[in-house]
């Protein structure tokens, strides 16, 4: 029963730290979160494109040379 209340007690202290370390966290502003996203989305879509484009290439080396 010790265990219980022990495991209990220290479950409330950890909610408790949780919700003051989260009033201290600095959110991003909505504008910063809309930059963030189209940036990621550019990258990604660089990424890809840049990706691709050595698949096409090593297709085209393989249909040439290889096969």
């Amino acid at each position: 029963m010790d265990y219980i209340k022990k495991t209990f007690y220290s479950l409330v202290r950890f909610l408790r730290e949780v919700k003051i370390e989260m009033k201290r966290v600095n959110w991003p502003s909505k504008k910063e979160i809309l930059n963030y996203t189209i940036v990621v989305i550019a990258i990604s879509v660089a990424v890809g494109v840049y990706l691709g484009g050595l698949d096409i290439f090593f297709q085209w080396i393989l249909g040439r040379y290889v096969i």
